[in-house]
């Protein structure tokens, strides 16, 4: 179950994970924006000197819900990447630089 910032739920489904690859899919089978089809997943590269780049892919239908799930993702983002770069900065903290 995942819960969103307006306190919307939704579960979703693991469909796979490569470790190798640093990817999952995913597929949310029961939520609030009523999607006949929604397929997603989520993949870090790395991107040059200690860099990483994180792709995260959604397919849905019907196609009116397009910009709904694009607002949900920007949000989603925000907050990885603010939890993410916290975590960088406890840890640099931690090390004393």
């Amino acid at each position: 179950m995942v819960t969103f910032f307006n306190g919307a739920t939704a579960r979703e489904v693991l469909v796979g994970v490569d470790d190798q690859a640093r990817r999952l899919a995913y597929s949310v089978v029961k939520g609030p924006l009523g999607a006949t089809h929604h397929n997603a997943s989520a993949q870090v590269f790395a991107a040059g000197d200690n860099a990483t780049r994180f792709v995260w892919i959604t397919d849905v239908l019907p196609d009116q819900l397009g910009a709904a799930v694009a607002e949900l993702m920007t949000r989603g983002i925000a907050v990885i990447k603010q939890t993410l770069e916290a975590q960088a900065l406890d840890q640099r903290a931690d090390m004393g630089q």
